[in-house]
């Protein structure tokens, strides 16, 4: 199969990730581009003028608008069930993450509502939600586990998203974060926790039906500290799952280092990262992840964004999409709070969400960028040029969504 785009106004030419420094701020951009796909694959781009001849088996007219990278979401919560409305009225009133967390609500609500549900109904109530993060632009979507916090449960989740990644036509990555937040019956006990859900016989399960490809944790208090996140993302790894974490969300808790530590993939959240945590990641193949829809949400301060940009590091966005501290669908919405919160660029925001992106999910070899053999997943936007796309805050841009060099969504 052998397709033309033609007629673009401008593509964004996003190299493979991870990408700091100048490249990241000033991606390769081509006027009046053309782009061809042979099997699901970018085979050639550049100027129209120059587009190679050849039998082609499809055109695709970009009728004027912008062709970038398709979006990579590497960071949601997007299973879960019930809604959590109320908090978000609480903190409106000003009531702290952690006082809700402390006095029942939080992550334990929307605990109480998944154990409640069966996997078709997880997978009943999410799946619309994936499906419109898909019509958004994102052709590759990581999603986390968390909400069920006993084995049977995080089995559970995991097992929904899985039958989701059957019902969508873009790539589901799921990552085990059996260690979001301690569970009720092990109230005072989170040691005990930890080694439930480290169990050799539980992890066994998960690797041998292939539920999850990473495992992330929560170390921050209120949650674990970095001694119980280490042992259990220790257990994680010897059971073939790549570490994350969530780190430096309300305090500096030495997460970020532990990350290092263990050659994760990401350190997310940042909020609170300090200098010598900035160079601990300089030095390590760990990346910054960035969670604005947070800072928005939640009336936080931002991660120093224009800090790590200038460390050189291969800054990330991602949604964090989750029903307590950032029920936001939208990556796009998300760049354009890269841009007006982080003081980012709109291609510094484009390269976050994709090149950047692709590699906090090990796969910056074949997805996230504009570069021959990599898999065509594109995005035809209806904009004239990509500063246009998160200028228009809210504003849907995307056209057309191509997946592996096939067109899914128009």
């Amino acid at each position: 199969m052998r397709s033309l785009i033609n007629n673009i106004a401008q593509l964004v030419a996003v190299p493979p990730g991870p990408v700091g420094g100048q490249a990241f701020s000033n991606p390769p951009i081509v006027e009046k581009a053309a782009l061809v796909i042979e099997d699901g694959k970018i085979a050639w781009f550049g100027p129209a003028a120059n587009a190679p001849a050849g039998k082609l088996d499809e055109m695709i007219d970009a009728a004027g608008g912008t062709v970038v990278p398709g979006l990579i979401d590497c960071h949601t919560h997007a299973v879960f069930a019930g809604s959590r409305e109320g908090e978000f009225v609480r903190k409106l009133k000003g009531a702290s993450y952690l006082e809700i967390l402390e006095s029942g609500g939080g992550i334990r609500s929307t605990m109480r509502s998944v154990r409640a549900a069966n996997v078709e109904q997880l997978v009943e109530e999410s799946l619309p939600r994936v499906k419109r993060m898909i019509a958004a632009g994102v052709t590759t979507l990581e999603i986390k586990s968390g909400y069920g916090l006993s084995p049977d449960d995080e089995l559970k989740m995991l097992r929904a998203i899985r039958e989701i990644a059957k019902r969508v036509p873009i790539e589901i990555v799921p990552t085990f974060l059996g260690a979001h937040a301690l569970p009720p019956e092990f109230d005072g006990r989170p040691d005990d926790y930890i080694a439930a859900i480290s169990d050799d016989g539980l992890l066994e399960r998960i690797a041998n039906d292939k539920l999850a490809e990473f495992c992330d944790v929560f170390c921050e208090r209120g949650a674990f500290n970095v001694e119980q996140s280490r042992r259990f993302l220790a257990a994680c790894k010897t059971h073939g799952m790549t570490p994350k974490v969530h780190a430096e969300q309300l305090s500096a808790s030495g997460a970020t280092k532990l990350a290092v530590e263990m050659d994760a993939a990401s350190a997310d959240h940042l909020e609170f990262i300090d200098d010598s945590t900035i160079a601990a990641l300089q030095g390590s193949r760990t990346i910054p992840v960035l969670l604005p829809g947070c800072s928005f949400f939640l009336h936080s301060s931002p991660a120093p964004a224009r800090k790590l940009i200038d460390a050189g590091l291969p800054v990330t966005l991602a949604t964090d999409c989750n029903p307590g501290s950032a029920m936001i669908e939208s990556l796009p919405l998300i760049m354009s709070m890269g841009c007006a919160i982080l003081r980012m660029t709109p291609a510094e925001c484009l390269v976050a969400c994709t090149a950047n992106a692709a590699t906090a999910l090990r796969r910056q070899d074949c997805i996230g960028a504009i570069a021959v053999g990599h898999r065509a997943d594109l995005l035809i936007l209806d904009v004239p040029n990509l500063d246009r796309w998160p200028y228009r805050v809210g504003v849907s841009a995307v056209r057309t969504v191509i997946k592996h060099g096939r067109i899914i969504q128009t």
